[in-house]
């Protein structure tokens, strides 16, 4: 279905059936994906729950306008914040993988209260090191310049052989292909304003607002994947309410790599929080 947020067509994907007497859970998918990433996971989310997924800008079947402002922090966010409202005036629970993740963490920054729970994937809280800022953004300035001079196809295989994705080589040939069929589906123009708009290096570093964020957190990271899994523990300690899940024999994305794993983490949690959300309110 699509929902517009000014004049931008946002992609939703819903199950066949809602229940307004369920918990809403939605999917943010990461850097180059789409909604679709989800399908593995969402038909096995514990059935008290309602699980959708959201086409992020300039991704999937959403709209990618040219107007860099749609990209940005703010608009990403009040964006998440239309969809949610279309469904649900209760409070939710948001998972992100990666950017996704990013965004996710943004959103509860801003609107801790209509939260019952956040789920981040292989993700960050930005860059504190303005130095590694600034390299971050001319690294990303050099692949929307990437972007920009090859096929669609070609970045695929470029953003995919980083090393930071090795171990999504593992998975089954015909499984790979899939993913990178999905990828390949995005446009350049919503790619490039992403990087520009929304990069790690263009967010705001978000670390100083952790300790006030006291929504129930599960971050999950790969055993493989240890930039992030070292980020990850420093964020549980400096989160009121989090707890940190390594998933064993995954690298960047725990939920292609080892689904029946994340699936596990994330229902226990969901469960986990709705009772303590129903104790601590009743």
């Amino acid at each position: 279905m699509i929902i517009k947020f000014d004049n931008v067509n946002l992609n939703i994907e819903t199950p066949p059936l809602l229940s307004h007497n369920k918990t809403y859970i939605f999917f943010l998918h990461g850097f180059t994906g789409s909604s679709m990433d989800w399908n593995n996971i969402i038909p096995f989310i514990d059935k008290s729950f309602i699980p959708i997924s959201i086409d992020i800008i300039g991704h999937g079947k959403s709209d990618c306008p040219d107007d860099l402002n749609y990209y940005k922090t703010n608009s990403l966010i009040e964006q998440i914040k239309k969809v949610t409202e279309y469904f649900t005036k209760e409070r939710f629970t948001l998972c992100g993988y990666s950017m996704g993740g990013r965004l996710a963490l943004s959103f509860a920054i801003k609107y801790p209260g209509l939260l019952k729970g956040l789920i981040l994937e292989s993700s960050t809280y930005g860059i504190k090191d303005e130095t590694e800022r600034e390299l971050r953004r001319k690294q990303d300035k050099e692949l929307t310049e990437f972007i920009k001079t090859h096929s669609i196809d070609e970045f695929v295989e470029h953003w995919l052989n980083k090393e930071l994705f090795d171990s999504l080589k593992k998975l089954h040939e015909e499984k790979l292909n899939k993913i990178k069929n999905e990828k390949r589906k995005n446009k350049k123009i919503g790619l490039i304003n992403l990087l520009f708009g929304f990069g790690t290096g263009s967010m705001p570093c978000l670390y100083d607002e952790l300790k006030s964020l006291t929504v129930p957190t599960l971050l999950i990271t790969g055993e493989f994947d240890q930039k992030f899994s070292e980020i990850n523990k420093e964020m549980e300690k400096e989160l009121p309410n989090a707890k940190h899940s390594i998933i064993n024999n995954a690298g960047h994305n725990t939920h292609q790599e080892k689904p029946e794993e994340f699936i596990t983490s994330v229902n226990n949690f969901l469960l986990n929080s709705k009772q303590s959300f129903e104790t601590d309110v009743y």
